[in-house]
């Protein structure tokens, strides 16, 4: 086989001219030349002058793994191994494209009601020079999708508090609240991008709440599911700020809403054909709902971790978490006033006032009962104890406090520690004892019960056969006389 037929076999089997230069060490324009002049018959599928290609005989077998969404590489091998295919695999990716491009179906356009929809994103915004140094902030842009009635704002930064403002401002100019809100898979309110099952920004749930609104992340990578704001914010770029220098974010802020009501609100919009600011006053305004009597409260959100002494740090500070959740991650909720903690899925589990920097905000809840002193449960707790031990200890406790004030609760725990070296029977009696004799010194105690058997207690005898009683001595005395 000669130079040129070896090229045309391997350009009949789909070789590239790069890759058969390569095998065959021939510089491109000789494997172009040959190719050309022959290209009738090595044509692929599609082409009317030349042959059938080897994918022909498979092209059911094809259109169903496209259908699958197979890719050409995934095709080349199940026909290569199950099917007996003999060609290559440029030969099926060209085939698979040419299927594709006569099967693909047009998109949908998604035209929204009245009130419906509302759709915000990020671009970049003219740039700021001050003192002879240059910054670009983001512009924030929100579209609403019915009237396309627009608000736009310069910005320093995309964190979630400076998203929620923007998109706060935005609902406040416009003057309700849409039932959905379509935002991109940006940081500031998406925490792991899902299609089917986003994680929002807890904060951004909170906000959704706050107004009565549904937040709904488009799909990533995929632009055309906020086509609305993607025209928005190239309209403002281009319209707007494009070519021009402002001296301040407040100089561009108040340049953008002087646009958006001469420029943009006065527009015949190219896809809905009315005025964008008639349609909007008109038809779209009063399909929003009410907006909340109260702005959204101004908070900082973020993840803590719990340490080994069962608090979170925040700001320097210390707050005591329950303590089930000690090493564990919760999310902390902090305003001027008060710090709120919150599990994984957002139930509260404790309130603090906020304290100082190298303060501690222990609640009582939060302490195990492990951890727990007994005099750090009151005086109510300890009698409720002693009275367990028996009736004579009890009734001691609680003359003993009576006597000798509450600032003597430890003698109340030193006497539920006597049972580990004293028969409770022992101590039962021996604060019987106690009681009658008016001793209330633990140490009194312990001894009384140390002896055990050997102490006696005598009462005096009010009456005994072998005593008269004094009456009788009376009646002698009157005899007598």
């Amino acid at each position: 086989m000669n130079q040129q037929q070896a090229i045309l076999a391997l350009g009949a089997r789909g070789w590239s001219r790069r890759r058969i230069g390569r095998e065959l060490g021939v510089d491109r324009e000789t494997v172009g030349k040959y190719l050309d002049a022959a290209k009738p018959a090595i044509s692929t599928a599609g082409s009317p002058a030349g042959r059938r290609s080897l994918c022909e005989p498979l092209r059911g077998v094809i259109e169903t793994g496209l259908q699958a969404g197979l890719s050409a590489q995934r095709l080349f091998q199940d026909l290569t191994a199950e099917h007996g295919f003999t060609g290559s695999y440029q030969s099926v990716k060209r085939f698979a494209r040419q299927l594709g491009a006569t099967a693909e179906l047009p998109f949908r356009r998604m035209e929204c009601a009245p009130g419906e929809q509302l759709q915000i994103d990020f671009g970049q915004g003219a740039w700021i020079e001050t003192d002879g140094k240059r910054r670009r902030p983001h512009l924030f842009r929100a579209v609403l999708s019915h009237s396309r009635k627009g608000y736009s704002e310069a910005v320093w930064h995309q964190d979630t508090e400076t998203f929620l403002r923007c998109v706060e401002n935005a609902l406040r100019h416009f003057g309700g609240v849409t039932q959905t809100v379509v935002i991109d898979n940006l940081k500031a309110g998406v925490l792991a991008a899902d299609w089917y099952d986003p994680e929002l920004n807890p904060k951004l749930r909170e906000f959704a709440l706050h107004y009565g609104t549904t937040i709904l992340p488009t799909k990533p990578a995929m632009p055309r599911h906020k086509g609305k704001i993607e025209a928005g914010v190239k309209f403002a770029q281009e319209n707007a700020l494009k070519g021009r220098r402002f001296g301040s974010l407040a100089e561009q802020n108040h340049f953008l809403s002087d646009w958006e009501r001469t420029v943009a609100d006065t527009r015949i919009h190219g896809t809905v054909r009315q005025q964008v600011d008639k349609l909007f006053t008109t038809v779209e305004r009063p399909a929003l709902l009410a907006l909340p009597a109260s702005v959204f409260p101004s908070f900082v959100e973020v993840r803590r971790t719990v340490h080994r002494d069962g608090h979170t740090e925040y700001q320097k500070a210390y707050y005591s978490a329950p303590p089930e959740y000690v090493g564990r991650q919760i999310w902390l909720r902090a305003d001027a006033r008060l710090v709120r903690l919150f599990n994984h899925r957002m139930e509260p589990i404790g309130t603090h006032v906020r304290v100082e920097p190298g303060r501690f905000a222990t609640a009582d809840e939060h302490l195990h009962a492990h951890k727990r002193h007994p005099v750090e449960r009151g005086a109510d707790y300890l009698l409720q104890r002693c009275q367990l031990l028996g009736t004579n200890c009890g009734a001691w406790a609680e003359a003993m406090l009576k006597n000798r004030g509450q600032h003597h609760l430890r003698v109340l725990q030193g006497l539920l520690q006597l049972p580990r070296t004293v028969p409770v029977a022992d101590l039962e009696r021996a604060a019987g004892t106690a009681l009658h004799r008016g001793a209330f010194e633990l140490r009194t105690l312990r001894r009384l019960a140390a002896e055990g058997e050997r102490v006696v207690q005598v009462d005096f005898l009010q009456t005994h056969p072998l005593i008269r009683d004094l009456a009788a001595y009376r009646v002698d005395a009157f005899s007598s006389s």
